[in-house]
């Protein structure tokens, strides 16, 4: 069971949850057994890449080299096998607190991968032998892709068995009612985070009364206070306690929780109470026995960089040369279908608030922008700062499809050479959003936009203007060059599946 506690304020959306009875399988059954079958595939992949990179390099070495050295290749891939394995372990790449956690999983999976090499590369060096040269150029990259798309591969079929009700992480949460109920709508936001709260507990509310939390038209049953709510965790089926803080407990106190929930195989984890804040930028530091979460100061500096422009130029130019064919498909069919230019020029605020001028295929009738008054009234974004209509009349037939395939999107890599823009960045806004902003969120404004970002693979056009913000600022504060690589994987997923172009 997992305790979580946190501090926070806000409303919840919560389905309703059925509660207090549990069944079916804990958080422990299928943790340790999905990292039974991630040993079996590890094993399998390791083996496969091995065994291919020897007979591509050697090929029927018994036949070329002789018997003999043909059973010291062998041993040695049995060794190579043995150590990358091992490394994988040392790097607690199946660890279940990694496990379907996305970035950090893959870059144990990596260093595993490098460090198993980098042992092999300096053996052979030191003996004075090549013979695993040819394992080199062949295992590194079969193995270490094949290990990530196994991974990818699993994490596709946890987050299908989430969204169906399995693999669930069962939460009781304690915490004050406002903190509570922050948590339990950061927990369930995404049913395939694979979190469930059974039940949460209130300070100083005393025994349970049969009562529940209700959380924008959901409920969770109230399990009572602090001392209430534990004693339930049996009934609730919880794996999991979250602490929302430890005001409550005192040093004390949460030493003898944690001691308590030890014994009943029960995972306790502290809600910090700070918002979207990257695993790279947090760092538990114990100073005198008393742990301190330090949070280091965003990098968004960094953004723009040598590395980032470099990026950011050469993806661009090796983009716009793989899909020069579609660019010429579209830009003719654009001109045969419709009277007006091929590209639509849109006036954007860019990097500290200096406009650029951004190209995208046009997919509306020439004039579009100036029907904009009358059409305001069929404005389907909540608040009103973005303009999107589901089924806008001005977009041609030509332009359905090329929104559909984020088609007409491509020309801004041409903005990307420009330096205008970013692959990965904040959505490119208008003047008349920029105009509207606060303080908080002209920080969108100190990096460039991007052709993608954290908006294009949440949702696009589905998302409401607070969560486009907030998924923007979160990209500033958290920037990184992993998670802009993260981002472009996850780009061409959400544009196959075409979730949210319209």
């Amino acid at each position: 069971m997992t305790m979580v506690l946190g501090n926070g304020n806000g409303r919840t959306h919560v389905t309703p949850q059925p509660v207090p009875v549990f069944e079916g399988e804990t958080a422990r059954a299928w943790q340790r057994q999905y990292s039974r079958w991630l040993l079996i595939t590890d094993s399998l992949i390791v083996c496969v890449s091995v065994v291919l990179a020897q007979y591509v390099r050697f090929g029927d070495s018994a036949g070329i080299y002789g018997h003999r050295d043909h059973l010291k290749m062998t041993l040695f891939s049995l060794v190579f096998i043995a150590l990358w394995l091992m490394c994988m372990s040392v790097f607690h790449t199946r660890s279940l607190r990694v496990i379907g956690s996305g970035i950090e999983e893959y870059r144990r999976i990596a260093s595993a991968s490098f460090w198993t090499f980098g042992i092999i590369a300096m053996v052979t060096l030191l003996a004075r032998t090549p013979l695993a040269r040819g394992y080199l150029a062949v295992a590194l990259p079969v193995g270490f892709l094949g290990l990530l798309a196994s991974r990818a591969l699993w994490h596709y079929y946890v987050a299908g068995k989430r969204a169906n009700g399995g693999y669930q992480t069962r939460v009781l949460a304690i915490g004050d009612r406002m903190a509570v109920s922050h948590l339990v709508e950061e927990l369930t936001r995404n049913p395939r985070d694979g979190y469930v709260v059974v039940g949460v507990g209130i300070p100083g509310y005393g025994p349970s009364r049969g009562k529940r939390l209700m959380v924008h038209g959901g409920e969770v049953p109230i399990l009572g206070d602090e001392t209430h709510a534990l004693a339930a965790i049996a009934t609730c089926g919880a794996d999991t306690v979250a602490l929302t803080g430890t005001e409550r407990f005192g040093a004390r106190g949460i030493r003898q929780l944690m001691w308590r929930l030890e014994t009943m195989d029960v995972d306790l984890v502290v809600a910090p109470g700070v918002m979207d804040v990257g695993e790279a930028r947090l760092a538990l530091r114990p100073v005198a026995g008393f742990p301190l979460l330090h949070v280091e100061k965003p990098q968004y500096q960094g953004a723009q960089s040598f590395q980032k422009r470099a990026f950011d130029v050469c993806f661009a130019a090796l983009a716009l040369l793989g899909i020069s064919p579609i660019l010429i498909a579209s830009a003719i069919a654009i001109k045969l279908t419709s009277r007006g230019p091929v590209l639509y020029r849109s006036e954007r605020i860019g990097i500290d608030g200096k406009p650029f001028t951004m190209l995208k295929f046009r997919t509306m009738v020439d004039g579009a922008d100036k029907q904009i008054d009358r059409l305001l009234p069929l404005n389907g974004s909540p608040g009103g700062m973005l303009f999107k209509i589901r089924q806008d009349p001005r977009i041609t037939r030509v332009g359905t499809v090329l929104r559909k395939f984020s088609i007409d999107e491509l020309p801004q890599f041409i903005n990307v050479l420009k330096q205008d823009m970013s692959v990965v960045g904040p959505r490119p806004p208008l003047m008349r959003e920029v105009e509207r902003y606060d303080c908080d969120v002209r920080r969108r404004l100190l990096v460039k936009p991007g052709v993608t970002g954290l908006w294009q693979v949440s949702g696009r056009s589905d998302l409401s203007w607070k969560e486009s913000v907030r998924l923007d600022l979160s990209y500033v504060d958290n920037w990184s060059m992993a998670g802009d690589l993260l981002i472009i994987a996850k780009t061409i997923r959400a544009v196959l599946a075409r979730r949210g172009a319209y």
